[in-house]
Parts: structure tokens; sequence; C-alpha cells
């Protein structure tokens, strides 16, 4: 079997932790099902130190915290100084990788860390059972206590009063509610990051708060997407359209058209309807909320 350089270095990482390394599940953490990010272990960089540069310069350029990059380093973690000309290796957040015991659920890794169920699944890409996975937010120790991270100083703090509407005509019945399903198609349990709210075929689908609009195209599962920037570090998703009226970089009011009711994409509900999502910015990106709270006819 021949390994990328990425698997290399978790195998390497993984030793360095005291982990089994399990090298035919390496391959796993390649791939996101469509429709969720590409996993935090898909996405390390490679930092070269230069000259007049330390661990707390390098770590605030990357929006990190020291002690993530010391434990992302096997060689820093005896308190050596990053030397001129070593490389070292960058994760996308701030967080730690382990393992995961087989048998063991997202909900019980979360717990075990104190960490969103939801964003440590589409962090690491949706996958089902993955052995190795980046926990975000948490702190490497050289000791194992494990400490959250603070969030960097320019997160945004979810404002509500800044979106609340309703993204069709008329309230709507809810087909799949928004957190841990049951796919009525497969039987697997899953998270739902948004709620289907059942429509014919055709209905308009409306902004609920003024914003600019991020994305209009299709996108994997989500099928035809139009996403949209609001004030307050929020976020709008409407998919699995049949049509899209708006453009990327549109201002757009509440209560504008952004396309029709579809069925593109793969939809999870049977019955034609909106899936529609609400996330607020953080350090691990755009998180999923409850849309229940921010919709009001």
């Amino acid at each position: 079997m021949t390994l990328t350089f990425r698997q290399l270095f978790l195998c390497s990482l993984v030793s360095a932790l005291g982990l089994v390394s399990i090298l035919p599940n390496l391959n796993s953490a390649n791939a996101a099902v469509g429709g969720c990010p590409i996993p935090a272990l898909s996405r390390f960089q490679r930092h070269k130190v230069v000259r007049g540069e330390t661990l707390e310069s390098i770590a605030q350029r990357y929006n990190l915290i020291p002690t993530t990059i010391i434990g992302m380093n096997p060689a820093l973690q005896n308190g050596a100084v990053a030397a001129v000309g070593s490389v070292l290796q960058i994760p996308p957040y701030n967080g730690i990788v382990v393992e995961v015991p087989r048998g063991q659920t997202w909900r019980q890794v979360a717990a075990q860390y104190k960490v969103r169920a939801d964003s440590l699944f589409e962090v690491n890409g949706c996958q089902q059972d993955p052995r190795i996975v980046f926990v975000p937010g948490v702190n490497w120790s050289p000791n194992g206590v494990v400490t959250k991270s603070p969030l960097p100083t320019d997160a945004a703090t979810p404002n509500r009063a800044s979106l609340s509407g309703y993204p069709l005509a008329q309230v709507a019945n809810v087909g799949l509610a928004y957190g841990w399903q049951i796919n009525p198609a497969t039987g697997e349990v899953f998270f739902h990051s948004g709620v289907d709210l059942l429509a014919p075929v055709g209905s308009n689908v409306l902004a609920i708060a003024p914003g600019t609009v991020a994305f209009a195209n299709d996108q994997g599962s989500y099928g035809k997407l139009v996403i949209i920037n609001h004030s307050g570090g929020l976020q709008s998703r409407y998919a699995q359209l049949d049509s899209i009226k708006v453009t990327v970089g549109q201002q757009v009011k509440k209560g504008d058209l952004l396309g029709t009711v579809g069925t593109s994409g793969k939809p999870t509900s049977t019955q034609p309807h909106l899936h529609f999502e609400v996330r607020s910015t953080s350090s691990l990106g755009w998180v999923a909320q409850d849309p229940k709270g921010y919709l009001k006819k």
C-alpha cells in the first residue's frame, strides 16, 4: 500500500501520541460525505520556520494557540524551540488528534471531550466510523489534562435579533426536524443540520433577513443551494432548490425571492420540501444552529 505524505504524517503523529496505528482506516480521512466539509485531518498545512519566528508568532499567524502546535509536533513536546528550517504541522483549528475506541459513538466522544456532537461530526467530514479523529476546541497538555481552547478574538457572537423571518410564503409542516434523526430511507442515525419544510415544487423561497448572497450554485447533496451571510455572524442556507434567482454578491432584503422549491441533490425527506439551515460563525467555521428559534412568520 502506498501512503501519501499526509498519511505518513498521521502515522507518525498517531505513534507519537501513543495511539494504535490502523493504516487501512487512514484512507477514510481523505474524503468527506457529500455536502459536508473536508475533514480536518485532510486540511493540515506545513510551515517552515524562518529566522525571527517564535512559536507564539507562528500560532498567531494561523489563528491558533501555541499548545495546539506543540500537540501536533512531538519534537516540541520536551520544551524544544521551533528551530529555523524545521517544518511544523499546522492544523486548521485548535484541537487534538485522538483514536476513537471501537464501538464508541459520536455522542460518547463528544461527551468525553465536552464538545458539540454535531461539530465533531462535521469537522471530521461526516464520516460514520472513523478510527482517528480531530477533536476541535480542546487543548493539548503534557500531562493529558484536557482543557477547552479560547475562541479567537474576532469570533462573532450570534445575534438572534438580527435574524428572524420565514423562507416560504406560508407556514409549512416540518418533514424532518433539526438534530439527530433516523434516515427514513436507510434506517441509519445521522445529524440533520437543518429543517425540512414541506412545500410543493415550484413554491417561492424567500430570504428571511437582509444579507449578501455568498453562494448560489449546485453543491453536492445540497443540490441547488443559496447561502446568505447576515449581520451578527449568522448565515442562512436554502437547499435542494428547483431554480436559483440570485447571484453571488447580490444584496437581498427580507422577503426577496431567492429561488423555488425543488428536489435537487439528495433529499432525505421523501416529500417535496425546502431544506433550510441557520449557521453561526465560530473558530470551527460555520456551525449549524437549531433553525426553530429564528423562524417567525
